[in-house]
């Protein structure tokens, strides 16, 4: 018996340390079409930058398009306090072999997904780029397999009630909550549970070769932001991935099926996901697959193996 052929995707991210790794999950587990670039994390010249350089590091011929500046509505808002001003600090970076492939993600985006009708969506910062192509091309809906993002959760960490990636632009999460195909949601719940913990990035410390050397370097900035910000975390935790993950290696989550919405007008709550937990007969359907659990020391495992396959 033959193996199914792995998933196609399009990741759109915002590197961002663990942007990072997704990238390297991604291009070692899935059919990897091409990587689109948001501004979030960094400004997007610098997510753009950051991505061109991890795809040089992995040495894989997949294009960069780098997208959205800004949000829809909300002035453009950046995480430096976490990833440092670069968006990747912490390692010693090459400098990037090119400019991107292009400007226009959003067209990438339509084009490549009405090319390789059931490729995924994956997400990993603000929505924008996603929302743009939703409202551009509404064929999209049909013609992909889904989308898995990592953003939101039933708690915040810009806000108390907002995660960084919706809160950035809540009215693109919303545009993409309500699109209406299969979606699935890697939120805080899951992925603080998801820790690049000092005894697994040694895991990494140790393997040969480049990638390796600077992964290790970013894991450890990254850790220390995460354990000097928190009163509990052993480590950083590594969101982006598992949004990759809910696709290659499903087995490791647990999930339910939720109604969810993204509030846009609330003064204390704008950017929150609303997670209805209801057990009341009214409640509305379920609209998403949300992650509620991980088997975290098997998820580290993907990691460190999809490291150590590209690391020369």
């Amino acid at each position: 018996m033959t193996a199914a052929p792995p998933l196609s995707i399009i990741l759109d991210c915002d590197p961002g340390h663990d942007d990072a790794i997704a990238m390297v999950v991604a291009a070692r587990h899935a059919n990897l079409l091409g990587i689109t670039t948001v501004a979030g994390n960094a400004p997007l010249e610098r997510t753009t930058r950051n991505a061109i350089i991890v795809r040089d590091l992995l040495g894989i011929d997949v294009p960069v398009h780098s997208g959205a500046n800004r949000p829809l509505v909300a002035p453009p808002q950046h995480a430096s306090y976490v990833h440092g001003e670069s968006g990747m600090d912490g390692a010693d970076l090459p400098e990037p072999s090119g400019p991107p492939a292009s400007t226009d993600a959003v067209g990438f985006i339509i084009e490549t997904c009405r090319a390789h009708e059931g490729a995924w969506l994956v997400p990993t910062g603000p929505l924008t780029n996603i929302a743009l192509a939703l409202r551009a091309a509404p064929d999209l809906a049909d013609r992909i397999a889904g989308i898995s993002l990592m953003g939101g959760g039933s708690f915040g960490n810009r806000t108390a009630a907002a995660e960084f990636n919706i809160w950035c632009d809540p009215e693109a999460a919303a545009i993409v909550f309500e699109y209406g195909g299969t979606l699935i949601q890697a939120g805080l719940d899951v992925t603080h549970r998801f820790q690049a913990t000092t005894e697994r990035i040694e895991r990494v410390r140790v393997l040969p070769g480049r990638l390796a050397a600077v992964l290790t370097d970013l894991f450890v900035f990254f850790s220390n932001t995460y354990v000097s910000r928190h009163d509990d975390m052993e480590g950083a935790a590594v969101h982006d991935p598992c949004a990759v993950m809910a696709l290659t290696h499903p087995h490791l989550f647990t999930t339910q099926r939720r109604h969810v919405s993204v509030e846009i007008h609330g003064t204390k709550t704008r950017g929150m996901t609303v997670i209805d937990e209801r057990r009341l007969r009214e409640r509305p359907g379920p609209n998403c697959t949300v992650l509620t659990d991980v088997d975290a020391s098997a998820g580290f495992h993907v990691i460190t193996e999809s490291i150590a396959h590209f690391s020369q």
